[in-house]
């Protein structure tokens, strides 16, 4: 089983797609529990089931946008 951190973190998920490919998740946790893993992504909030999880760490967070140039 993957251990993942309380959620409000920042992780990223690899979890495996209906197809068998693996795809991942970056964002922040929303929850998660024995089922279900849920993280807020670029893609909007995904659900994942525990049992497609492959791999799972957390992520420190993004870094600071540069100033812009003028």
């Amino acid at each position: 089983m993957v251990r993942l951190p309380a959620p409000g973190n920042r992780v990223v998920v690899r979890y495996l797609l209906p197809t068998g490919q693996a795809t991942d998740v970056l964002g922040e946790l929303l929850s998660a529990d024995d089922e279900l893993v849920v993280v807020d992504g670029k893609r909007g909030v995904e659900r994942i089931r525990r049992t497609d999880i492959v791999a799972a760490k957390p992520v420190p967070p993004p870094p600071a946008p540069r100033p812009r140039r003028t």
